[in-house]
Parts: C-alpha cells; structure tokens; sequence
C-alpha cells in the first residue's frame, strides 16, 4: 500500500463515515427515517441533521468561517435536542442537501489550514484552543459513532444491515443462519447470566 498524507487520510476516513450515514436513509420511507426507534428518540434523518451542525461548528466557526445559511436549530436558544431530529417542514432532500453543503464547506477548511492550524471550540471552555488535526480525529470518530448509531437503527426499522450498498461487511448468511446465530447468543448470554449474576 502507498505511502499516503495524514489530511488525505483523515478526509478519506471521513467521506467513508459522512456516506455511510447519509447511506442508511436510503429505501425507507418518510416516516421511517423520522421515526424515534430508541427510548431517547435517536432518529435516522436527526442523525444526518446533527451530524450536519456538528461539522458546522466545528469546521465553520471555530475556524472564523460561518456556514453562510441560517439554521435556527443550532441557536442557543434553540430548544434541546432541536439538532436530532427534523420537523415536518425539513424534508429528506433538505437535510441530505444541506449535510452534502456543509461537506463541500468543511473540506475547504480541510484542504486549506495546515494539520496544525490553530481554531477555538467556544463550548470547549479553558480547552478550547485546538488544532485542525484534532478536530478532524473528533470529528471523524463522531461521525463513525453517529454512523454506528444509524446501523442499529435502521437494523431495528427495517432488518436491513451492512455498512453500505457494495460492501455489507458482513458474513453472507441467509435469514435462517442469522437466526440460528442469535439463537446461539442468547443461550450463551442466559448460560453465563446465571453464572455471572
């Protein structure tokens, strides 16, 4: 394998993770993507928006660019978790669109500051003073925690899993071998649930 640079790397990895999320919207409806699957309302569509702003703020202000689009979810006195999901006027496309134009924004930053360009994370406090490399390992382990958060829940919606369409990365095993294999955990968790208490 070639030799490569540290910021092709970081902005390869991030694609990869960026279009594995945005990956897990495909083939469900509307309500699908919105529907809260877990007890805190984690959401398909209000993963993508989120991983949206995160890559705003970090990318945008903190390197003195603002995104240039008024987004009232990520005021401060937008109400909580205003970031997490979309109301009935933000469509599929408008947060696809606006993630795909904040990628387009934060690769400019990416490709235009050294690795060790210094920006300044308000909401970090005392610790706010980082360098781009930093914030792109941040942002690329929250985009691939968000991304891993979006194969649980598509998983639950619809049974469909894998981490994207050319490439499942998983065993190939029909519908009665992942049964069976489940089969086979749970004996093992209620095995050593009774040993382990």
């Amino acid at each position: 394998m070639p030799i490569t640079e540290p910021r092709d790397d970081f902005q390869r990895y991030l694609r990869i993770a960026r279009e594995a999320l945005v990956f897990k919207l495909d083939g469900l409806s509307e309500y699908g993507i919105r529907r809260p699957m877990t007890p805190t309302g984690t959401n398909l569509l209000g993963l993508v928006k989120h991983a949206a702003g995160v890559e705003i703020g970090y990318f945008g202000g903190s390197f003195g660019r603002p995104f240039g689009e008024s987004l009232p979810w990520l005021d401060e006195q937008a109400p909580d978790n205003s970031d997490m999901w979309a109301t009935a006027d933000e469509s599929r496309e408008d947060i696809i669109g606006l993630y795909r134009r904040v990628w387009v924004h934060s690769d400019q930053t990416i490709t235009s500051n050294p690795l060790d360009a210094v920006g300044r994370v308000p909401w970090w406090g005392e610790h706010g003073d980082v360098t781009l490399h930093l914030l792109l390992l941040h942002v690329i382990a929250e985009t691939n925690r968000h991304a891993g958060h979006a194969d649980i829940v598509r998983e639950l919606a619809d049974g469909a899993a894998g981490l994207r369409a050319d490439n499942s990365n998983l065993p190939s095993g029909d519908e009665l071998w992942w049964q069976r294999y489940r089969e086979q955990l749970e004996a093992v968790a209620l095995q050593v649930g009774d040993v382990h208490p």
